[in-house]
């Protein structure tokens, strides 16, 4: 991922309003590993439901606020995140929903999908792999699950910027 300011981020969120916006606590991007990074997810440090997403769409930067739902699932199931595709334990992915970007997200329309509850995919795809995958090099695991990952990023962030 290139990397990002805070500007660049401010400026890029599609579904929130300025006063939101403003008031938006950001990530330290000094710490940032931005190569090892397909997208920047974080929740709102203040404990509330708020996270946000941004990934480079072709040359700019677009950004979302997600809300996480107030309940989890079950413990003591298993659950998958909708971008990384990671298994996990059911009370580390949640349900998070996004307004739409433009009129259609002012009017109420939203969409939601199931993600780590830490927004954290970036780092999910590059922990040890399954024995499923154990044939291929970490390499080769690593860019490989990149991939899907910008490619399923991609489509949550159109699906965002849908106007219909």
């Amino acid at each position: 991922m290139k990397p990002l300011t805070a500007e660049q981020i401010r400026s890029s969120i599609v579904n929130a309003s300025a006063a939101e916006i403003e008031r938006m606590q950001l990530p330290g991007l000094h710490e940032m590993v931005w190569e090892e990074r397909e997208f920047l997810g974080w929740r709102d440090p203040q404990g509330s439901q708020r996270g946000y997403i941004v990934a480079w769409v072709g040359d700019r930067p677009v950004g979302m606020m997600v809300r996480a739902a107030s309940n989890s699932l079950r413990p003591g199931i298993g659950a998958i995140c909708s971008l990384c595709h990671t298994p996990q334990p059911a009370t580390q992915v949640l349900m998070f929903s996004a307004a739409r970007g433009g009129e259609s997200g002012r009017e109420g329309n939203s969409i939601g999908t199931y993600i780590c509850a830490d927004l954290a995919c970036p780092i999910m795809i590059r922990i040890f792999p399954g024995q499923s995958e154990m044939l291929l090099m970490r390499d080769e695991l690593i860019a490989r699950r990149s991939a899907g990952l910008q490619q399923r990023v991609g489509r949550f962030t159109e699906r965002i910027l849908e106007t219909a």
